[in-house]
């Protein structure tokens, strides 16, 4: 098994609060949340981070941006959510996972 944080999220070894999961990616809450409502989603595939895609992620990389509002609506971030991809250690990259971030406050 990978040393990956994230790997061992999917792979079950590692504790989190999963809200969505298919095939291709996972999302989970942050342990260290930066809004009321901050959610990561993962592919579950190790792709070290964005730097590292090639076209041939194309597909996996929409289906994040496409997924990522229909979980930021459930957890109540219909009126909107900041999202942001850190990338390598000099975009502030602390896991080496790509990961997206979904940031918000839901609205009343």
């Amino acid at each position: 098994m990978s040393d990956c944080l994230f790997c061992k999220i999917v792979a079950g070894v590692i504790p989190a609060k999963v809200i969505y999961e298919d095939d291709d990616v996972l999302a989970f809450n942050d342990i260290r949340p930066a809004a009321p409502v901050h959610f990561l989603l993962i592919p579950k595939r190790h792709i070290e981070s964005l730097l590292t895609t090639t076209m041939e992620d194309q597909a996996l990389l929409g289906k994040m941006l496409a997924v990522a509002p229909i979980i930021a609506r459930e957890q109540g971030l219909g009126a909107g959510f900041k999202t942001a991809i850190n990338t390598g250690l000099a975009g502030g990259q602390e896991v080496f996972h790509l990961h997206l971030h979904v940031l918000g406050t839901p609205q009343e």
